[in-house]
C-alpha cells in the first residue's frame, strides 16, 4: 500500500518523532527512549515515515541514523496554502465588518 505524507503525519506518535528529529538525527533507540511504546512499535513508525521519504536514513558506522526531510513538508505546506487564503480573506471581512460595528466618535 502507498503511503502519502498526509497519512504519516496522521499518527500524534509519528508526528513528535518528526518534531525529535527536526532537532537532531537519532538512532532508531535514541528514538524509542522518547516514548512509552514498545521499540517495535516505534519502529513500525519509522518505516512509515522512511516511505514516505519525511525522513531518510544514513548508515554511519554501524549506526543507522534517521533524519527529518524539511523538504518533503512542502506538500502539506502547498495544500494547506488554499486554506490559509481562505481562513485570511474571512478574517479580514471580519475585522471589517467589526471595524464598522463600533460607535463612531464625535
Amino acid at each position: 500500500m502507498r503511503r502519502d505524507v498526509f497519512q504519516a503525519i496522521a499518527d500524534p506518535t509519528r508526528r513528535a518523532i518528526i518534531g525529535l528529529l527536526a532537532l537532531q538525527a537519532m538512532t532508531p533507540n535514541a528514538i524509542a527512549e522518547n516514548f512509552d511504546s514498545t521499540r517495535q512499535a516505534i519502529s513500525k513508525h519509522i518505516k512509515i515515515l522512511n516511505e514516505c521519504q519525511l525522513i531518510e536514513q544514513k548508515q554511519n558506522g554501524r549506526e543507522i541514523y534517521y533524519h527529518f526531510n524539511p523538504q518533503k513538508m512542502k506538500e502539506v505546506d502547498l495544500w494547506m496554502e488554499q486554506f490559509r487564503k481562505l481562513w485570511e480573506t474571512r478574517f479580514e471581512q471580519l475585522d471589517n465588518l467589526l471595524e464598522n460595528l463600533k460607535p463612531k466618535k464625535s
